[in-house]
């Protein structure tokens, strides 16, 4: 349990420093949660009520289409988190489900809590600011790679962002992160294995 505190301390000075006594004022205030693998955390039309950085194991996030396909926006690993950032901030009804598509422990952090870091940290509204701009520059990747890469360039940068992730997650859902069908992905590992 020490070490899964450790793991969120060590992302949390990714973005700030943070001291000791500090450290001991906030990680009280962090729930872990332990999920189980094709757990939904979070559904389309529920307030989404955390931010959830990943311990352990590894987060889908995804959206239904008009088609009722889903289509996965995000893989969330260990040291990265999900949420809803828009259902989160806003309290109003989530647009994307969160699963876990293998047993994850995560650290919870509430509305109620980010505010509380936001006033009790030195650095507590840089940490929120930054934050916000890792998803910020999220969603404007995910969009952009959408209409200037070739799903060859965007099966290499996924290879780059989620090492290993081929061997982690159904190939199916790759496909559908890469707005691809199952059949071209089978096509494109060929020719990139070749």
């Amino acid at each position: 349990m020490n070490n899964d505190f450790a793991t969120i301390r060590d992302l949390i000075m990714h973005y700030i420093e943070i001291d000791d006594l500090e450290w001991e004022g906030c990680k009280a205030m962090f729930t872990m949660q332990h999920i189980k693998k094709k757990e939904i955390i979070v559904s389309k039309g529920e307030v989404c009520r955390g931010i959830y950085f990943v311990v352990k194991g590894l987060l889908r996030i995804y959206f239904i289409d008009h088609n009722d396909d889903e289509k996965t926006f995000h893989f969330s690993l260990e040291n990265t988190f999900a949420t809803d950032y828009q259902s989160f901030l806003k309290a109003i009804p989530a647009d994307f489900y969160i699963q876990a598509l293998e047993n994850t422990t995560v650290v919870q952090i509430t509305y109620e809590t980010l505010q509380l870091l936001y006033c009790n940290l030195r650095q507590g509204e840089k940490l929120g600011r930054l934050i916000a701009e890792d998803y910020f520059f999220l969603m404007n990747d995910k969009i952009r790679a959408f209409y200037t890469q070739t799903p060859l360039d965007r099966y290499n940068s996924m290879n780059t962002a989620f090492p290993k992730i081929r061997t982690r997650v159904p190939q199916h859902y790759i496909a559908s992160y890469l707005n691809i069908s199952p059949v071209h992905l089978s096509r494109l590992k060929r020719g990139v294995e070749k």
